[in-house]
């Protein structure tokens, strides 16, 4: 059964349906799969265990916020190391992700799609149900699979704090 919050987060002047819990710092990271383009199943948790891993949640690439968001994490990203490895996470389909990584030379974040099951949106309490897309936020998941860093952004349009992020990470590293 999935937990339904009404009275957490707004769009606009009215509250917006969350589907999942929320999640929280020590937490286990919750497994989740998505999709690549050509609809290929892929589990990040899997796919870059042992490191570093920075999950930013955002309702689409589309938009002013979310491709600032996604290209300042790619900025940062080329001067990470290997160890640290960063995921966008949205709604949008695999083939439109691929076109906005193209046409914004973003190459150095993985971006995966959350449209099929909304596994991620669930498991991580950020599934919006009127618009089945993300809320914005971002994880850090430690080498151990903990959760180090939890932010829910509290309105879309507000970005994360990027040196904030970074420096969790980095912490994170150990």
């Amino acid at each position: 059964m999935v937990t339904v919050r009404n009275d957490v987060f707004k769009l606009g002047d009215k509250f917006a349906t969350l589907l999942g819990d929320e999640v929280k710092v020590g937490d286990a990271a919750p497994e989740f799969t998505s999709v690549v383009p050509g609809w290929a199943p892929v589990n990040p948790l899997q796919e870059s265990k042992g490191k570093v891993i920075i999950l930013s949640a955002v309702p689409s690439l589309d938009t002013d916020v979310c491709d600032r968001e996604t290209r300042r994490f790619n900025e940062e990203a080329s001067k990470l190391g290997d160890d640290i490895i960063i995921y966008t996470i949205s709604t949008d389909f695999p083939m439109a992700q691929k076109r906005w990584c193209g046409a914004a030379g973003v190459d150095k974040v993985k971006v995966v799609s959350d449209v099929l099951e909304a596994e991620f949106g669930i498991k991580y309490g950020i599934l919006i149900k009127e618009r089945r897309f993300l809320r914005r936020s971002v994880f850090i998941v430690g080498r151990d699979g903990k959760l180090t860093y939890v932010n829910y952004l509290p309105a879309l349009g507000e970005e994360p704090n990027y040196d904030e992020v970074i420096a969790e990470a980095k912490k994170a590293l150990g």
